[in-house]
């Protein structure tokens, strides 16, 4: 078989077999007869929650580095802590890459899928010599803790059942036989060089009592099994970076390159949480932020390019490297995502915009089939919009019917002065048949002209007494989205709020 024939039943065998254990460690997936290596990075949640906006800058960046190399990013859902893990915290992670628009290319993958798959390499590492059952009791192990602290030492265990024959039957822990001595070294892509001594590491248990795998052995597994050439996460991870390249390298895998992220800070430099405002990626969507805004406001933060402030995301994988990202920790700023946001709602294709505001009109019990095109309600209001929410909001009159005048808008303009312009303007728009914009505004100037007024002694009343406030689009695209019959009503019951005002003057 030649080599052209090798790669591509190597690329076959790994589609078919990816997640499933049977893929050899020293497998790397190569792309074809150049013997070049496909980058594969990977994005690995734990269901325990909301996904973290801090989670999704993680998985942009992997997904980024992927895409740049024209490699593959996976999903991998790491739900091994089976008392926290929810489904709803799946689905929240699955919803959350779709809105926010990173597509994987493989996955999602389960830990809890794969715990045969752990069971086995766990029982050949027994069998190797390369782990061992220890049955230490809690109190001991807290003893020990207790020592270490108060001899101002990094508490770790002390191997006392290296030597040891645990009986299988017995309650147990499989821990993993660390190296005593040498250095672990992690050429970090966005850290640099970083060295951990071996005799700061203790043996880490792998295996649990009730027999479910831990954190950085399923890791390990899964990282050689997906065939990761590099992992991109948090630098809250980068303790766990030597025990895993010790398994790995015990194991005879090779360990994928890595790169860790400095965390994101909220505004009084602590790390960013619930406290500093929305940290949910879903939350943002209900708030009215539109997801390329929030890609683009994460990517920022921690690289940049020159002064640009602004990517699309085809930019973002044309310009974007790892190795340019900041090791120091970055500030979340709200004033800026909402910047950005408003940008994109401002320059953005008014279907697009359309298509994202619809919910949120629906939860104001808003039908938009009833009435105007959201697109036309989109191009009058994104001069004037921050976000969805107040896009929403502040369209809520062109389809409902106000109960009440803004007091301070009415105590202005719905005057007894204002009942003349309204009166005529009214029998005016009765008469109109032609209802564009166009036609509406020359209707408008010419009330105002035959009243011998300027025209915003027509306008203001006439739109306070169509919106209910004083702000809103030019009158002539106010009137326009109202419609005739919601502009006549509405008029009706300025002028009986000015006769009313009149009567108990």
């Amino acid at each position: 078989m030649d080599s052209s024939a090798w790669f591509k039943a190597g690329q076959l065998f790994l589609r078919q077999n990816m997640g499933s254990g049977r893929i050899p460690a020293f497998w790397i997936l190569l792309t074809g007869s150049n013997g070049t290596m496909t980058i594969r990075t990977r994005f690995a949640p734990s269901p325990t929650g909301y996904l973290h906006v801090g989670g999704v800058r993680t998985a942009l960046f992997s997904w980024l580095f992927a895409r740049k190399h024209g490699g593959v990013f996976v999903l991998r859902i790491e739900d091994t802590d089976l008392k926290r893990s929810t489904a709803e915290s799946v689905n929240a992670i699955l919803e959350g890459m779709t809105w926010i628009g990173l597509e994987y290319d493989e996955g999602p993958f389960y830990q809890t899928k794969r715990f045969d798959r752990y069971e086995v390499v766990i029982e050949e590492m027994l069998e190797k010599g390369l782990a061992y059952r220890c049955d230490c009791s809690r109190e001991r192990l807290d003893e020990l803790r207790d020592q270490a602290m108060k001899a101002k030492e990094k508490p770790r265990y002390d191997g006392r059942c290296r030597s040891r024959q645990v009986d299988p039957g017995s309650p147990h822990v499989v821990r993993f036989r660390n190296p005593d001595e040498g250095d672990v070294v992690v050429d970090d892509m966005v850290r640099g060089r970083v060295v951990f001594s071996n005799e700061e590491l203790d043996d880490l248990i792998i295996r649990r009592t009730d027999g479910s795998p831990t954190y950085n052995f399923t890791v390990v597994v899964d990282d050689s099994d997906m065939a990761i050439t590099h992992v991109v996460r948090g630098d809250d991870h980068l303790n766990n970076t030597p025990r895993q390249i010790n398994i790995m390298q015990a194991l005879g895998m090779e360990p994928p390159r890595y790169a860790h992220l400095p965390m994101i800070l909220g505004s009084d430099g602590a790390r960013l949480s619930k406290r500093h405002g929305a940290v949910s990626v879903m939350q943002y969507m209900e708030d009215g932020y539109l997801p390329e805004a929030l890609i683009n406001y994460l990517v920022r933060l921690g690289w940049s390019h020159g002064d640009q402030e602004v990517f699309t995301k085809e930019e973002m994988i044309q310009l974007f490297d790892i190795e340019d990202v900041n090791k120091a920790p970055s500030a979340f700023n709200h004033d800026k995502l909402l910047w950005l946001n408003q940008h994109y709602i401002k320059e953005g294709d008014p279907l697009h915009i359309a298509h994202l505001l619809s919910p949120h009109m629906g939860r104001l019990g808003i039908d938009p089939t009833q009435g105007v095109s959201l697109v036309e309600v989109v191009k009058a209001q994104r001069e004037r919009s921050r976000t969805l929410v107040e896009m929403a909001e502040n369209s809520r009159f062109i389809y409902q019917d106000f109960e009440e005048f803004d007091p301070t808008a009415a105590k202005k303009h719905l005057r007894p002065v204002a009942k003349e312009p309204l009166e005529r303007m009214k029998q005016a728009l009765e008469n109109q048949t032609d209802w564009t914009r166009e036609a509406l505004h020359s209707l408008v100037e010419a009330v105002s002209a035959d009243l011998g007024v300027n025209m915003g002694k027509v306008a203001q009343p006439l739109r306070v007494a169509v919106v209910g406030r004083a702000a809103s689009p030019g009158i002539d695209e106010t009137l326009y989205l109202v419609g005739r019959e919601a502009c006549l009503r509405r008029i009706d019951k300025a002028l009986e709020f000015i006769r009313h005002r009149e009567a108990t003057a």
